[in-house]
């Protein structure tokens, strides 16, 4: 586990210097809350009244855009509207996957327009270095009018059992985050952190990714298509700085009691990796 797993969110917010990054830490503290929930809904209507619900709890909002049978401005200017309303950011799980130019029109063209309401997009390094070369210089741009608020995760680990994202793959995904880093803000990571820890525990004091952690619920070891699960202690205790909870929360028969029970256990999870 790294050093900066140690420190509390606002210790690491006073001193980061990707701004979304500190944003982040600032609002899982202000909120007491590292949970992200992964709003995998079919419905603009069902979307917003889920983030409207749960928003109180959570951190982050994940998204899978194109699953939404009715996608319009409506559901965008929703979204933004309520992460303004209870404090939380937008992450749109597109996993960008495909040559520089062609990924820099799905992110900032198209009839889905992801860079002017998500603040954290993700991506998969198959492709190699130009993918993410190609997301940052975007973002970089002149006349990007979105600047310091959006920022980049790598797909370092998948929860899906036989995932081949592991070895080489992992130590590039930590190569290009380090070259990359006024917009990647870290990764998408999964189990005990393995490579991926053991490589950002080498960084220099200046280097501080963010760890997401999928596949979280308290109640399912996985599902018939290959998905594995763990709990919020085990992912955060392993060093995880956010939880990502799909099912478990948004199929619960209460959905606002479950990210209530996830918020507590993972926040609780969290205070005890940072007081030792």
């Amino acid at each position: 586990m790294s050093s900066k797993s140690q420190l509390t969110y606002t210790a690491r917010a006073s001193k980061h210097p990707n701004p979304l990054v500190k944003k982040l830490f600032e609002i899982a503290e202000a909120k007491k809350t590292n949970v992200t929930v992964s709003a995998d809904v079919s419905t603009t209507k069902e979307l917003l009244e889920l983030a409207d619900r749960l928003g109180p709890h959570i951190a982050v909002i994940k998204t899978h855009i194109d699953i939404l049978s009715d996608f319009s401005e409506e559901t965008t200017n929703g979204l933004k509207a309520l992460a303004a309303k209870h404090n939380f950011l937008i992450f749109e799980d597109r996993k960008f996957i495909d040559i520089g130019n062609t990924v820099q029109k799905q992110y900032h063209g198209g009839v889905l327009r992801i860079s002017e309401w998500a603040h954290i997009i993700n991506c998969s390094v198959l492709p190699g270095e130009g993918i993410v070369e190609a997301l940052a210089q975007t973002a970089a741009a002149a006349d990007f009018p979105y600047g310091s608020e959006r920022g980049l995760l790598i797909l370092a680990e998948m929860t899906s059992k036989g995932s081949l994202a592991t070895g080489q793959y992992t130590t590039s995904s930590v190569d290009y985050a380090r070259k990359y880093k006024n917009f990647v803000m870290g990764f998408v990571s999964t189990r005990s952190l393995g490579e991926i820890e053991s490589a950002v525990s080498s960084a220099s004091d200046e280097e501080d990714f963010v760890v997401f952690t999928t596949g979280v619920n308290l109640s399912s070891k996985g599902d018939k298509l290959g998905q594995q699960y763990q709990t919020p202690e085990s992912a955060i205790g392993r060093g995880a700085d956010f939880i990502i909870a799909g099912r478990g929360i948004y199929a619960a028969a209460d959905p606002v009691e479950a990210a209530k029970r996830y918020q507590k256990e993972a926040w609780e999870a969290y205070l005890a990796r940072v007081q030792g």
